[in-house]
């Protein structure tokens, strides 16, 4: 079982790696995680210092971003950000992948009734627009950063349940699982011990994606004023201060919108490398 497990491992990354789309959202991943972690060492200036006499420079050697409407340094904030951004997307995707894999474990292998009643609960939960309703719900809740994690996390498992519960119905049914029955297994020890393990592909596949979705939904909620509050940084109120003087002042929109796009899209990079690592049918 070990040797299998390390082959399979060994091909996923060899598949992995021919894939130069994939590799870069990796490296670009990589990249933003120690920037996160780094960010108290790597920015040159306090991310909430104002500074009267340096409001709205355009980038210089002194400030590589510019600066904001208070003299802030753009280019720490932008840094600080990333740690906002990044804390979303993995809380939230943890609480939606958490939720998803378990309803769509109990789902497909109890299946009947069980199955038709936790399915129609998510056909309910997908007919809302998933954004509008984050923004009724964010409404009736003070604005804090835990309630953004936990709505988004909550309005976003449907998708891995159908994903979970689609491996289940036909793992369910292979002969290991049926001698684990005939030797007295409990129900929660199949599922978590015996099938659990082999639905990773759709799930990891699920979370990769899915962190690049709410890193851009928790930037359009601080855009919007209802997700990060000032003066904490995020990349959504750093844009939403400069949305007022994007006429003369370029860099506060420019630098922010720009960590948004190649976050969310080296996300999607690599989540899509991945998928295509873990699919037997595609060539790698």
């Amino acid at each position: 079982m070990a040797f299998k497990h390390t082959y399979f491992y060994s091909v996923f990354w060899q598949r992995l790696k021919c894939n130069r789309l994939a590799m870069v959202g990796g490296w670009v991943v990589a990249l933003l995680f120690v920037v996160s972690l780094l960010a108290p060492l790597l920015a040159p200036y306090d991310p909430n210092g104002i500074n009267a006499w340096r409001v709205l420079e355009p980038p210089s050697w002194q400030h590589w971003f510019g600066t904001d409407e208070l003299g802030r340094d753009v280019l720490s904030r932008v840094l600080y950000g990333a740690r906002i951004s990044l804390k979303v997307g993995f809380v939230a995707v943890g609480i939606a992948v958490a939720i998803g894999t378990v309803v769509g474990l109990v789902s497909g292998y109890y299946s009947g009734i069980v199955d038709a009643g936790l399915m129609r609960v998510v056909d309910i939960m997908l007919c809302f627009p998933a954004f509008f309703l984050i923004l009724a719900v964010i409404t009736f809740l003070e604005p804090s950063i835990w309630y953004i994690m936990m709505v988004i996390g909550l309005t976003g498992w449907m998708g891995v349940a159908r994903l979970v519960r689609a491996e289940t119905l036909s793992i369910r049914e292979m002969d290991y699982i049926m001698a684990a029955r005939c030797i007295g297994c409990s129900n929660m020890r199949i599922i978590f011990r015996h099938i659990l393990p082999n639905t990773v592909s759709p799930i990891l596949v699920s979370a990769t994606l899915g962190i690049a979705g709410a890193i851009l939904t928790e930037s359009a909620l601080s855009f919007l004023g209802i997700g990060v509050q000032p003066p904490t940084p995020s990349w959504g109120n750093i844009l939403t201060s400069g949305k007022d003087y994007i006429e003369f002042a370029w860099w506060l929109s420019l630098f922010p919108g720009l960590a948004i796009l190649v976050t969310v899209l080296a996300y999607n990079l690599l989540g899509e490398g991945i998928r295509d690592a873990l699919d037997p049918r595609v060539k790698g």
